[in-house]
């Protein structure tokens, strides 16, 4: 399937930033800096900010009540999901699902593994492993 660039946009390059909804920033800083292992950048006031392999992540409690609901689904890649995985059931993370195999590809298993973060929202490891 040929990808087609349109004609008329706003020339978008990268994700810069995605927003997480939290209810307790330093909580769901704990998580995200000291069970996924992600770099803490800064935070300001009740936001914090944190380095997901280039993309930043902004954990930020609902500006508005319309706000207040679950997280988009973010997708972490791992290079090891079942050793991941493990470390996120040592930490007592509330798992949806073991690593499991959702599509196989002429060069590698796409593999997923579900959790949930401190804030309830639905998150997932990611792991393309190679035949």
């Amino acid at each position: 399937m040929a990808t087609q660039t349109p004609s008329s946009g706003i020339a978008i390059t990268q994700i810069g930033q995605i927003a997480i909804n939290v209810h307790d920033t330093n909580r769901a800083v704990e998580f995200y800096r000291d069970i996924l292992g992600l770099k803490l950048l800064f935070t300001a006031g009740r936001l914090a900010f944190l380095d997901c392999g280039g993309v930043r992540l902004m954990l930020s409690p609902p500006e508005r009540p319309e706000f207040d609901h679950p997280a988009s689904i973010l997708y972490f890649k791992v290079a090891d999901i079942k050793s991941a995985y493990a470390n996120l059931v040592q930490h007592k993370v509330k798992t949806e699902s073991e690593p499991h195999v959702v599509a196989r590809m002429p060069d590698h298993d796409l593999w997923l593994a579900d959790f949930r973060d401190s804030e309830g929202n639905i998150m997932c490891l990611m792991s393309e492993v190679k035949h």
